[in-house]
């Protein structure tokens, strides 16, 4: 989770406490919580969501056909609400101070249609307390969110547990048939060829590490700083003839030693932080080899600079920041001495992804309420719906960057074909 200084986070655990402490809920709203709900409903009518009292009344006239109702189910839900809506809405939903009566995704897609400004002032005064990714807190944040388990990935993920973007060449892909297609595309993006070796900035669960080596004949070296993740992958390597092939390491990107023909990473960079951006553009400094290099950056970016959502960040990926194309181009790619071959954006591919994930997870909620406590499985309820919502809305975006040294004289580079039958399909 995010570092606060210990004085503000004493203020901050106080009145989460004090909240959660408030026991007046099962009165009557008054007067000042009908105002304060007026209030948010005007606030959220435009995208025909309902906000419902504890005693299931609502403060105002209901919008037409509203798409689904918030209900607080106590005072403390809706003075969070009125004070930190994009932090404190997802903490509600966690305890079950708050739900969610209709489908949770479109309510949040609804709720994240709203206009409002790129950064807002919670987000200023958090940014001041947030350290940055260094060597020992990366290593807890991706133990916190990456080394939950196996068997919980295993639940909704795919059997390869590939917990990044697929990528859809027709409408009607399983998105096991999407992934491996995802894995190919990233493999003819980068014009690998036999003998080539390639360097894995993270490298996940070690699904593209391994259809490298199997498929293009090149020799890999894989990143990680996920205790289960390498468990997982080094098993699979052994299983499938390929650890002479693949070396996973236990180590962060940053240390990086040799030189290799191609870097890629997949899912890895919003890890990193605008702070340490110069740290990875000096590994692709060094660690490319400058004549007929290249590589290939997939992540979540945004449009515009803005922090990840607070409770996502506080709760899930804790230190993960989106970037721009532009903070990439400018303060990795170009420090670096690279130059950009190809952007495209998957945007529509990881909103279908999440989609899948969140069926696959609904269809196995209650084994994960079993394992893991109602709050935890709230919490990624919540997550992937609010994911999926990003998605379509826009406020994510997914990028694949193709790059290579500004000096290298690559293999003659086209982008491979993509998908063409989803171009008439609406939803892609």
């Amino acid at each position: 989770m995010e570092r606060l200084s210990q004085p503000v986070r004493r203020v901050t655990e106080h009145l989460a406490s004090a909240l959660r402490r408030d026991a007046s809920g099962h009165a009557g709203p008054n007067a000042l919580d009908r105002w304060i709900c007026e209030r948010i409903q005007r606030s959220i009518k435009a995208v025909s969501v309902r906000l419902v009292l504890w005693d299931g009344t609502c403060a105002s006239a209901p919008p037409p056909a509203p798409v689904g109702d918030i209900v607080l189910h106590e005072r403390s839900a809706l003075l969070g609400l009125a004070a930190d809506p994009e932090y404190f809405f997802g903490e509600a939903y966690m305890s079950g101070r708050l739900s969610v009566r209709g489908a949770l995704e479109p309510v949040v897609e609804a709720l994240s249609r709203l206009p409002g400004p790129d950064v807002t002032w919670h987000d200023r005064v958090r940014s001041w307390f947030t350290r940055p990714n260094s060597l020992p807190d990366s290593r807890r944040n991706v133990h916190a969110h990456y080394d939950l388990g196996n068997d919980f990935y295993g639940l909704w993920l795919d059997p390869e547990l590939i917990y990044t973007c697929a990528y859809f060449d027709r409408p009607d892909a399983t998105l096991e048939q999407a992934q491996r297609f995802k894995l190919d595309t990233i493999c003819r993006k980068l014009h690998l060829r036999p003998g080539d070796t390639v360097v894995e900035a993270g490298c996940g669960w070690g699904a593209l590490a391994l259809h490298m080596a199997r498929e293009y004949g090149v020799r890999v070296t894989a990143f990680n700083i996920s205790v289960e993740q390498l468990a997982f992958a080094r098993e699979r390597a052994r299983r499938e003839g390929l650890a002479g092939r693949v070396d996973f390491v236990d180590d962060d990107y940053r240390n990086v030693t040799g030189t290799f023909d191609a870097f890629v990473s997949v899912g890895m960079l919003e890890h990193v932080g605008t702070r340490h951006f110069g740290a990875l553009a000096a590994v692709l400094r060094r660690a490319v080899k400058r004549d007929g290099g290249r590589g290939l950056l997939h992540f979540i970016g945004r449009d515009v600079p803005r922090p990840l959502n607070a409770w996502i960040r506080h709760r899930i990926f804790p230190g993960a920041y989106p970037p721009t194309v532009a903070e990439v181009t400018t303060q990795v790619l170009t420090p670096a001495g690279w130059s950009v071959l190809d952007v495209e954006n998957l945007r529509l591919h990881y909103e279908r992804t999440l989609a899948h994930w969140a069926a696959r997870f609904a269809a196995n909620r209650e084994v994960a309420r079993v394992r893991y406590g109602p709050e935890f499985t709230r919490a990624w309820e919540l997550y992937l719906a609010g994911s999926q919502a990003a998605f379509a809305t826009g406020w994510m975006q997914l990028f694949q960057i193709v790059c290579a040294p500004r000096e290298s004289a690559p293999p003659w580079w086209t982008r491979p074909a993509g998908p063409q039958s989803v171009a008439a399909d609406d939803s892609l």
